[in-house]
């Protein structure tokens, strides 16, 4: 019973640390939509989530963290988890595979992307930072193929596979955003098909022949 009780207190905790994250970036985002960006401070936010300035740099090393989000800490990278997926399966699979657990987060937080997806728009001072972080999250990825495909990483091929990974995410969270009135990881399936097909033309469907 007490090693029950022991592990259970883990659970209860990471719960918090996720709930807290969660109410800065509602409170970030509510705030700069309203404001906008340069008239917000992260004693505002930390405020307006009802915990400390302290508790804010716990999360978060700056405003615009909270404001773009990003993986939990200590999440698995997508080089391990592309690296597991079976050797057998494609690579475009199983990039798909590797980024579907991110996929499904912002699609079952569509209210809180759709809001930062505004806040970025209005806010164009944000985008560097977006940039930046796109280049990262390349990087990584191409890292991640090169392991798997068993190929330098300076070889053109891993770079061009996440250029084109990249794309299909964003082009999907567009149409998404848009109310395509489709599930976010449909369209990105969607994409990946696509791209996994190597780009085949598609027939066109009859009102698209008859325009």
């Amino acid at each position: 019973m007490g090693n029950a009780a022991t592990e259970a207190v883990p659970g209860r905790r990471d719960r918090k640390k996720q709930q807290t994250r969660a109410a800065l970036v509602a409170a970030a985002l509510r705030l700069v939509d309203e404001r906008g960006r340069e008239h917000v401070t992260v004693e505002e936010i930390a405020e307006a989530a009802d915990v400390s300035p302290r508790t804010f740099f716990n999360y978060f090393a700056t405003k615009d963290d909270a404001l773009l989000g990003g993986p939990l800490p200590d999440g698995p990278s997508i080089h391990d988890r592309l690296l597991a997926v079976p050797a057998d399966v494609p690579l475009v699979r199983a990039l798909f595979e590797a980024l579907r657990p991110d996929i499904a987060e912002i699609q079952a937080e569509r209210d809180v992307w759709l809001l930062r997806l505004r806040v970025i728009k209005s806010n164009p001072s944000l985008l560097p930072i977006l940039v930046a972080r796109g280049e990262c999250a390349e990087e990584e990825t191409v890292a991640a193929v090169a392991a798997r495909t068993q190929v330098s990483a300076d070889n053109l091929f891993p770079h061009l596979v996440a250029t084109a990974v990249g794309a299909a995410v964003r082009t999907s969270m567009m149409r998404w955003a848009a109310d395509d009135g489709r599930e976010l990881l449909d369209l990105v399936r969607e994409a990946f098909d696509i791209l996994g097909s190597g780009l085949t033309e598609p027939a066109p469907t009859h009102q698209e022949a008859t325009r």
